[in-house]
């Protein structure tokens, strides 16, 4: 929400959103001179960009080939043959650097500065004390941030109104068995936690971060059809739009489908099933259905069903997080970097989304020297052509988590609106574990961690990450990973067979860093937040980043011969 979500290569530009009710952005050449790091109050609220082109985040700025010759694609996992119905298949982007004609300059400035005097000077026993303390809830078991929201201050106001009008986050992170979130009254928030695979790259936790991703539907998803609250029908329906967005049978506990009147798993009667069968293609009369509520509201046409995409009104909440040490190994911190939020506020249908792609490409093509605005602000977050709105809040130089600006937002809705390997504009509920997973993988990473989970398989049969790590032997985009190419392979380039058979059963022995590269990753990241310098690139880093671009040629070949396919 990968900005769930995770980093990606992005380089196609963003659709301006006609549909959105907020204020449009202002945006002058002067405006794109200034280069201030650290953000002021006014800044904050501002509407303005420094970087005109901040929704192509520094990994795109990747140098993919080495000084020795050597050709390095991590490109593939963000810009690949599309699933539809996102039908962007940007496969292009990997061997020619399709920026417009703004972008050809590298303005992640922080790419380009060393660290490692800053990080000297901050202690194990200090940075450990910092991630360890909760900066979202306090011991009383209030949200911080969403008391400092209901009291708002001047300097968070844009409009000046006296209220936020985004979102106020309202989980409080206390998961019961099925891995619903639970308030202190003991009702359920809706939220709901699930265990994923890490996106590949910066994400990974082995390159600086954890994190963890829940989400709620709307109401009507959680009511039978008499409008009462009903957790088993709300079950139900996320374990459908599971089978829905994976486009894939799920297994689910067993139930009698004459509670709700739903053949789940198409077998032409009412039974007792363990399966949603993912069996959906209008073409040929073929649909497929909710239960409860939201039946009876998709019978009668006031919502809709598609594969591959989430009914308007679905929510993500993604928090990003430090690392912290735990006996010797290393696991989720409590305090947050970030924490990203995402609802899609818009239906789309296939042929809407084809459109916004081609509309795109047709941009792209035609007017190489545009950027491209999205809409909305600080404050109600921003919206992209897809229908979705993405709202992030960040660390501020005392650690509390405060509103992203415009600009720091900007950086976030590149990744999850222009790239070929997103579900509906999402990165992780299509990499949820599946439902013969611990759980059925309806868990938090503070419950159970990445330990002992086998490395998921490509269409190809081979591993993903295993593949990924053959094609990026540092496990990231810009090859600065030393922890990880020592693990993996040895002085003379080659794999070391037993790191990769290892890898196949436990994807924790890649993702997960070992206590002395977390500390580091984690001073080189609070070296960022003391600056506030997140417009000019939020990666931790100690050394200069070498194998990064900055400045690069219209159309510049990338040196990529072999494209690669994520899926």
């Amino acid at each position: 929400m990968p900005c769930l979500i995770v980093s990606c290569c992005v380089v196609l530009c963003l659709t301006a959103c006609d549909f959105s009710q907020a204020d449009e952005p202002s945006q002058s050449n002067e405006l794109f001179q200034s280069n201030s790091s650290a953000i002021d109050k006014s800044a904050l609220t501002s509407d303005v960009l420094n970087n005109p082109t901040a929704y192509i985040p520094p990994q795109c700025y990747t140098k993919t080939t080495a000084t020795d010759g050597a050709i390095h694609n991590p490109c593939y996992v963000c810009h690949t043959a599309s699933k539809a119905p996102n039908f962007l298949n940007d496969t292009d982007v990997q061997q020619e650097l399709v920026f417009p004609e703004p972008g050809v300059i590298n303005r992640w400035d922080n790419m380009f500065k060393d660290y490692s005097k800053q990080v000297a000077k901050i202690s194990d026993e200090t940075i450990l004390k910092y991630v360890r303390q909760d900066n979202y809830k306090n011991s009383q078991n209030e949200l911080i941030l969403a008391d400092k929201l209901q009291a708002l201050p001047a300097e968070w106001d844009r409009n000046k109104n006296g209220q936020w009008d985004g979102f106020i986050p309202d989980s409080y992170y206390n998961f019961n068995d099925k891995g619903f979130d639970v308030a202190p009254s003991g009702e359920l928030t809706g939220w709901r936690v699930f265990a994923y695979y890490p996106f590949l790259g910066t994400f990974m936790p082995v390159n600086g971060s954890t994190d963890d991703v829940m989400i709620r539907l709307p109401e009507i998803f959680r009511q039978d059809d008499k409008g009462i609250f009903d957790e088993r029908v709300y079950e139900l329906n996320l374990s459908i739009i599971e089978s829905l967005l994976k486009q894939k049978d799920i297994n689910i506990a067993e139930v009698d489908e004459n509670l709700y009147q739903v053949d789940l798993n198409k077998d032409g009667k009412l039974s007792h099933t363990s399966t949603i069968r993912f069996s959906w293609s209008p073409n040929d009369n073929i649909f497929m259905s909710y239960v409860g509520l939201a039946k009876a509201k998709l019978a009668a046409k006031e919502i809709n069903l598609a594969a591959g995409l989430y009914p308007v009104g679905t929510e993500f909440l993604h928090s990003v997080r430090y690392i912290d040490e735990k006996d010797g190994n290393t696991a989720m911190a409590a305090r947050m970097k970030e924490l990203r939020y995402a609802r899609k506020e818009n239906w789309r249908n296939y042929y809407q989304l084809e459109r916004i792609a081609m509309k795109e490409v047709k941009e792209r093509h035609d007017f190489p020297d545009r950027t491209k605005q999205v809409i909305g602000n600080m404050e109600v977050g921003l919206t992209v052509a897809q229908g979705w709105t993405y709202q992030g809040f960040i660390e501020d130089k005392q650690g509390d988590l405060r509103p992203q600006s415009y600009e720091e937002s900007y950086f976030c809705v590149g990744c999850h609106s222009g790239t070929g390997a997103t579900a509906d504009t999402t990165f992780s509920f299509s990499r949820k574990f599946d439902s013969d997973s611990f759980k059925q993988g309806w868990y938090s990473w503070l419950e159970k961690d990445l330990a002992g989970i086998s490395d998921p398989l490509r269409n190809d049969g081979l591993g993903e990450y295993g593949y990924y790590l053959t094609h990026n032997p540092s496990g990231n985009e810009y090859r600065n990973n030393d922890a990880v190419k020592n693990k993996f392979y040895d002085k003379q380039g080659n794999k070391k067979i037993g790191a990769f058979n290892d890898l196949k059963t436990d994807i924790s022995t890649l993702l997960m860093p070992d206590v002395k590269h977390a500390l580091i990753m984690n001073k080189a990241y609070k070296v960022i937040v003391d600056e506030q310098s997140y417009s000019q690139g939020r990666d931790g880093h100690v050394s200069e980043i070498v194998n990064i671009h900055k400045e690069v040629e219209l159309g510049q070949d990338t040196g990529i011969v072999d494209v690669l396919n994520f899926h």
